[in-house]
């Protein structure tokens, strides 16, 4: 961890701290002034604020009675403190302008009380609080039901989807007929039929070789006959051999063409 992050590590467990130690003092100072009020009765309170000068001292007995003593408790146990502070401060408030007490020492007290009690009620609790701990739960039920929502949208969505399924083949598969079945039910590959004289390669004739029954390769120094079908070159002659040797068939073509014209004009 950084220092600064040290830094406002510490800080907020100070200002928790503070929080907590002022909670405790400002509510139990309160919820004191409310366990005598009561322990005195509503009717001895009432005759206190009738010497203070109060008007309705009747009603302003229970009202303080009670805002002290709930107001202190929920102030010790860190609930509600935004609103509780305020309700003591006004509470304080107005017994300082309705009814100031006689005693110096208690209007001091009195401003200090109302003074603390607004601080708690803008500064807030701490994170050693109910109110704290009551948020944590909310964040953690917002989570929850953000989750949850979220994941039956996307169960929705996908139950729109259509399926991804690979399209299917109109013809079954057939099993190969040259796949034969052996006993323990796997199919062999049939055996492979052996070259005939139809079915083996011919092996390419090399330089020099001739196959029987074929005319002889032409070669440049060859001499083409008029009229005899002269065999093509093979793969091997050379561009300029072949063109050579298509010239020279041409012309033993002409010659021929020009002997069978004279042939028959001389007949």
């Amino acid at each position: 961890m950084s220092r600064l992050g040290q830094t406002t590590t510490v800080r907020q467990a100070l200002s928790d701290l503070a929080a907590l130690v002022a909670r405790v003092g400002v509510g139990g100072i309160f919820f004191a002034n409310g366990w005598a009020k009561l322990e005195d009765g509503l009717k001895i309170t009432g005759e206190k604020f009738l010497e203070q000068g109060a008007p309705a001292p009747g009603a302003w007995a229970p009202i303080t009675m009670l805002a002290e003593l709930i107001g202190g408790a929920l102030l010790i146990a860190g609930l509600a403190v935004s609103v509780t502070g305020l309700i003591l401060f006004a509470e304080a408030l107005a017994v300082f302008l309705v009814a100031p007490p006689l005693n110096p020492i208690s209007l001091n007290e009195l401003i200090l009380l109302g003074a603390a009690s607004l601080l708690l009620a803008v500064v807030g609790a701490g994170r050693a609080s109910v109110d704290h701990m009551v948020v944590i739960r909310r964040r953690e039920s917002e989570a929850a039901d953000e989750f949850a929502a979220d994941k039956e949208a996307d169960n929705v969505i996908a139950s729109l989807r259509e399926p991804d399924t690979p399209p299917k083949s109109d013809k079954p598969d057939k099993p190969d007929s040259r796949d034969k079945p052996t006993k323990s039910g796997k199919s062999e590959p049939a055996p492979e039929t052996p070259a005939t004289e139809d079915t083996a390669p011919h092996p390419r004739p090399r330089s020099g070789e001739q196959k029987s029954g074929e005319d002889p390769a032409p070669t440049p120094g060859d001499t083409l006959v008029a009229g005899q079908d002269n065999p093509l070159p093979p793969p091997r002659i050379r561009y300029a051999d072949f063109a050579h040797w298509q010239r020279r068939r041409q012309a033993g073509a002409a010659l021929d063409g020009q002997a069978g014209y004279w042939s028959t004009r001389l007949a």
